[in-house]
C-alpha cells in the first residue's frame, strides 16, 4: 500500500468512517501477526493480542502522526500488547509451526519424514532457547529475523536510535546462542 493511499485512509477512519480501516487492518495483518506470534509463541495469544492491537489503533488514530507511516506506529502497539499480555497472562511458549514464511527460510529440497522431524525438533529448541531469553532480546530478534525488517523500522517501532537496534540486535543474538548452549546446541 502506497503512503498516500495509507495517509487518505488514515484520514477517513480518523473522520469517523471505520470502513476505511479494514484496508489497514488487511495490510497489517500478516506481518502483524508474525511479529505476535513471535513474541507469544502460540497462535491463540498471537491473535488476540493482534486484534486487541487493532482495537486500540482504531482507538487511538486521533492522535496518528499522518507524516509518519502507519507500521511503525502500529508495531508499538502491538509490541506493547505483546509485552502487557506476557506479564498478565504469564504466557509460556508452546511449539507450534509458525507458518509457511517462517518455515520457508529454512527450506530443504529433502522433504522425507525424518528431515520433518529434524526440523520439528529443530524448532522446538529455538522456542525453548527464546522462551528463555528477556522479552527485549527476543522481540529485536522478531522484527529483524522473522519480520526482515531494516534497522531504521526496527528503530521507529522501538522508538530508539538505529545505533541502539544494532547493539541490542547483538546482545540479543548472544543470549539466544547461550540459551542454545544451555540447552545442549553449542558447538562440541
Amino acid at each position: 500500500m502506497g503512503p498516500e493511499v495509507e495517509r487518505e485512509l488514515i484520514r477517513k477512519c480518523a473522520g469517523g468512517d471505520a470502513r476505511y480501516y479494514e484496508p489497514l487492518v488487511r495490510a497489517y495483518e500478516p506481518a502483524g501477526l508474525r511479529f505476535a506470534l513471535g513474541m507469544m509463541g502460540n497462535t491463540e495469544d498471537a491473535n488476540d493480542a493482534l486484534q486487541d492491537a487493532f482495537v486500540k489503533a482504531w482507538q487511538n488514530l486521533a492522535r496518528f502522526d499522518s507524516d509518519r507511516t502507519f507500521q511503525p506506529w502500529f508495531f508499538q502497539i502491538l509490541r506493547n500488547q505483546c509485552r502487557d499480555m506476557l506479564r498478565s497472562r504469564k504466557s509460556r511458549f508452546r511449539v507450534e509451526v509458525l507458518d509457511e514464511s517462517v518455515s520457508e527460510r529454512a527450506s530443504d529440497p529433502e522433504t522425507g519424514p525424518e528431515r520433518a522431524r529434524e526440523r520439528h525438533a529443530a524448532r522446538e529448541l529455538l522456542w525453548r532457547a527464546l522462551e528463555m531469553i528477556s522479552d527485549e532480546h527476543r522481540e529485536i530478534l522478531v522484527l529483524k529475523e522473522l519480520q526482515d525488517m531494516p534497522y531504521g523500522e526496527i528503530a521507529a517501532v522501538l522508538d530508539v536510535p538505529e545505533g541502539t537496534v544494532a547493539s541490542r540486535l547483538y546482545h540479543a543474538r548472544r543470549a539466544l546462542k547461550e540459551a542454545l548452549d544451555g540447552l545442549g546446541c553449542g558447538e562440541p
